[in-house]
């Protein structure tokens, strides 16, 4: 380390994506190097480093730490940043963290095997004051581990069996259920339902709420008419043809979330068929894609900004006051656009 002169003094609060613009890469690759992740290209660090320096950010850092025993900077775990929900929640999370005088260090799994559980470990270790995940795949050995080490974490939209982790969540049974009704009222007797990922608990609930609302109105269930889906848009292409191959395919169509309902719109046109006149469908989260579509997207809102700022204020109770573990669910309200109409008569 060199011992020349004093680092460079801020220019007022300087943050992950001050140096992300300043270096010209994204906000998740500042963290990996800042976090000093070593599967990063050594240009790209540099960069990194060179621009951070510049901006005193790495100086803001040490001397936080030194300051006071913590960084306050709180790690993020998401799978990717390719789609509105995950932008969402980072968005009120960002938001609350700035207001309380924290950072944000990202960390981007990409779905990986295992990556989940090495991010969770290196978080817990580095330089973080607390962790936020809204990841699906942390054993519950790791969720142990963390709370056996009383290192501050919340889970978002994930449950834990343990029940030992706060939680942020929304009224996702609740939110099927309405969803559902919706078609039922609207005249649709066949309803299709592609899930989410079932190793996810809010894919569990809407599972249920849709059930729930077809055994409110008299209505069998026909397992025929669930396809298991994993929450990308993909899954909801190939969950819709699946449906609409059936000898009798469904009227109408919920989605467990948005992206599957885009999918479900490029696999209904595919089969040469029209949204809403040839089938309804309905999605769940409203990322702000859902009203930007054709048809626009009738779904369930989700009130994704409201749990990131939700989670880092539960996650600020933990870290500075050692409060106990705790759940808030936040209320779905059904947004109703254009991609239903009633059913055909018969």
């Amino acid at each position: 380390m060199s011992d020349k002169g004093q680092a460079p003094k801020s220019r007022g609060k300087v943050t992950i994506f001050d140096v992300a613009r300043e270096s010209g890469v994204s906000y998740s690759t500042v963290s990996r190097v800042l976090n000093g992740f070593k599967y990063v290209k050594e240009s790209t660090r540099q960069k990194v480093l060179e621009a951070a320096e510049r901006l005193g950010y790495v100086a803001n850092l040490q001397a936080r730490s030194l300051a006071g025993g913590r960084s306050h900077i709180i790690g993020v775990l998401v799978p990717n940043l390719d789609n509105g929900y995950i932008g969402e929640i980072i968005r009120g999370i960002d938001e609350a963290l700035r207001d309380n005088g924290y950072d944000l260090m990202l960390y981007t799994t990409h779905h990986q095997e295992g990556k989940e559980s090495r991010y969770v470990q290196a978080i817990a270790n580095g330089l973080t004051d607390g962790l936020i995940l809204i990841v699906s795949l942390i054993p519950t050995a790791y969720l142990d581990a963390l709370h056996k080490q009383r290192f501050p974490y919340v889970l978002i939209g994930q449950n834990d069996v343990e029940e030992a982790s706060s939680i942020v969540d929304a009224t996702n049974e609740k939110g099927a259920y309405e969803a559902t009704r919706y078609l039922i009222e609207l005249g649709h007797r066949r309803i299709g339902h592609i899930t989410g990922l079932m190793g996810k608990s809010s894919a569990v609930s809407r599972l249920t709420g849709y059930k729930a609302a077809l055994e409110a109105a008299g209505m069998a269930f026909d397992p025929q008419l669930v396809v298991k889906g994993n929450f990308w848009e993909q899954s909801g292409y190939t969950g819709t043809q699946t449906l609409l191959a059936l000898p009798q395919p469904p009227t109408a169509i919920f989605t467990s979330n948005d992206l599957m309902a885009f999918g479900a719109y490029e696999a209904i046109r595919a089969n040469g068929l029209d949204i809403p006149q040839d089938i309804s469908i309905v999605g769940f989260d409203d990322i702000p894609q859902a009203s930007l579509v054709h048809p626009k997207l009738t779904t369930v809102h989700q009130p994704l900004e409201q749990m990131g700022r939700a989670a880092v204020h539960i996650l600020l109770e933990h870290i500075e006051k050692d409060s106990p573990p705790r759940r808030v669910t936040l209320a779905t309200r059904l947004v109703i656009r254009d991609s239903c109409q009633p059913a055909a008569s018969t």
